[in-house]
């Protein structure tokens, strides 16, 4: 297999795991009936928390790899801005808004990659990359027209959230891409996440988990929801990740938050989310983007020199 392809098969697996795991959040948090079982603060804490547990026993050896301040401030970097205040973000975000709609927000990361790369690392992005970033641009901002009149009971803020965690996700991935070359994936992934272990069970702690796990009917089912987002669609999707960061550009990595609302809505839709007819216009659109963002300079390149010969 060649390392486009395993990179574009890493890609479509990442969004498959993380479009579900919005629809996980809400099923964490309610019961089929809409009862509140675990509040959003709750369900955040506890992913970081059973991460963690997952991934602190790999950090703790991989402790002798942090050779200087600088490396453990990336590091911790990664760990809160990549895992722990999106973790909260996130399940606050869609106590007003649906999965499918929170899928949709999610998709601003690659923006903010482009804008944090170009400000603080001097990266450069062709004029056809721009192209294909704002052609799925115009796709997202579509795709939210299209659905926020029947996706959302909440107000501004809950989408101010979402935004707010993407760009979390962008500071993160350009940390990755640009500071910590020197680490493999996996180490990134198990010290960021015993950084941010203490902090995680502290706030288990605060907001009340423990109580509610022990006391509350439903808890099991929800906490089976919530150990499905922990162990699969954050301990192990954060290394993959990591793995394509470092496999592929930092651009290539963010554009798995364009197929992401794909997958999210779709999921949604299975759960009696509804989805506007606008909606799948727009998600043809973001691939569109997708492409061209990736591939549309090696095309351009192997057309200009065909013509050139």
């Amino acid at each position: 297999m060649s390392k486009d392809l395993k990179n574009w098969f890493l890609l479509l697996l990442l969004a498959c795991i993380w479009g579900s795991s919005f629809i996980l959040m809400k099923k964490g948090m309610y019961t089929d009936s809409g009862e509140v079982v675990y509040t959003d603060m709750q369900v955040g804490s506890l992913r970081m928390f059973l991460a963690g547990i997952a991934l602190i026993p790999f950090g703790i050896i991989n402790l002798r790899k942090i050779k200087n301040s600088k490396q453990f401030i990336s590091l911790a970097a990664v760990g809160f801005a990549g895992n722990f205040f999106p973790a909260f973000l996130f399940t606050y975000a869609e106590t007003g808004i649906s999965s499918g709609f929170a899928g949709m927000l999610n998709s601003c990361t690659p923006i903010f990659t482009i804008l944090l790369g170009s400000i603080f690392y001097n990266s450069k992005f062709t004029k056809i990359q721009l192209a294909g970033v704002v052609l799925g641009t115009i796709g997202i901002i579509s795709l939210m027209i299209a659905g926020r009149s029947i996706s959302m009971t909440g107000g501004w803020i809950h989408i101010l959230a979402v935004v707010a965690a993407t760009f979390l996700y962008a500071t993160s991935l350009t940390t990755i891409k640009f500071q910590l070359q020197s680490f493999t994936s996996f180490e990134i992934t198990t010290l960021a996440f015993s950084i941010v272990f203490l902090p995680a069970l502290l706030a288990n702690y605060l907001t009340g988990t423990y109580t509610t796990t022990f006391s509350h009917p439903e808890a099991s089912t929800s906490l089976l929801y919530i150990g499905i987002l922990s162990i699969i669609g954050t301990a192990i999707a954060v290394i993959l990740f990591n793995i394509l960061i470092s496999n592929s550009s930092a651009l290539f990595a963010s554009s798995v938050t364009y197929i992401i609302p794909i997958v999210a809505v779709s999921i949604g839709l299975g759960f009696g989310e509804r989805i506007h007819p606008g909606q799948v216009l727009s998600m043809l659109l973001i691939l569109s983007g997708v492409f061209v963002a990736n591939y549309g300079q090696k095309i351009f390149s192997s057309q200009k020199e065909v013509n050139n010969s």
